[in-house]
């Protein structure tokens, strides 16, 4: 959890220098970047939105995931979380965005996607657009903070490379 303090804070700084403001698109993690982030105080000066859309209704009426994209791929896979994360810029205030599905357990998972199955997108209004699908290992807890803390590192290492 101090891992996440220290990211939050540093990604903070970070969206401040560049003047960008963050939102969320989460589904295992259940708002856990959010929380992260809002844990810092005056993060409201570079943190708009989450939308935790657990369920695969949640995601096509909160961020216009296709249906067909959904019964083609499942809601964890790459092709969900690019139209998530397209979604939560749509539908916020955000200049920059992440997007999270994943599998993590202790059931759920399959041979094509094992627990601890997390895909990610990122993305902001550069144009830029980075899609990943990791494997965490661990209990549910365990998978989750893993997942948050990919994704708070994964923007921090994004914005400071911009310098």
């Amino acid at each position: 959890m101090e891992s996440h303090q220290i990211l939050s804070v540093e990604l903070g700084k970070l969206l401040q220098q560049r003047h960008q403001t963050l939102a969320t698109a989460e589904s295992c993690t259940g708002g856990g970047i959010s929380a992260a982030v809002t844990d810092i105080a005056g993060s409201s000066a570079w943190f708009d939105r989450t939308f935790v859309t657990y369920s695969n209704e949640a995601k096509m009426e909160m961020l216009g995931v296709q249906a067909k994209t959904l019964e083609t791929h499942g809601a964890v896979s790459e092709p969900v979380v690019i139209e998530m994360v397209q979604g939560t810029l749509t539908n916020s205030n955000a200049t920059i965005a992440v997007s999270v599905s994943g599998i993590a357990g202790p059931g759920g998972g399959t041979p094509d996607k094992p627990v601890g199955t997390v895909c990610f997108c990122f993305t902001d209004n550069t144009g830029w657009l980075k899609v990943t699908t990791e494997h965490f290992s661990g209990d549910r807890a365990g998978v989750r903070e893993q997942a948050v803390e990919f994704a708070l590192k994964t923007l921090c290492d994004y914005l400071g490379e911009r310098s």
